[in-house]
């Protein structure tokens, strides 16, 4: 089975996120060029949690019964 090809350039990333970079180091550590309070409101704002939209469905499964 052939390797796959490295991707070459920057991927596309959202607005908000220009210029984000990621790295981790050799002993494993993150190490990224922004805050990390930033990036957890980001996420907030543009992720859905699968825990808790799931744990909304079962009590809401629950209250018909």
């Amino acid at each position: 089975m052939p390797k796959k090809k490295p991707l070459k350039g920057k991927p596309e990333v959202h607005e908000d996120l220009k210029g984000f970079d990621i790295k981790i180091n050799e002993f494993g550590e993150i190490k990224t060029n922004f805050e990390i309070d930033k990036l957890n409101g980001f996420l907030d704002e543009n992720v859905d949690d699968k825990k808790i939209t799931n744990q909304n469905n079962i009590t809401s499964e629950e209250e018909e019964e």
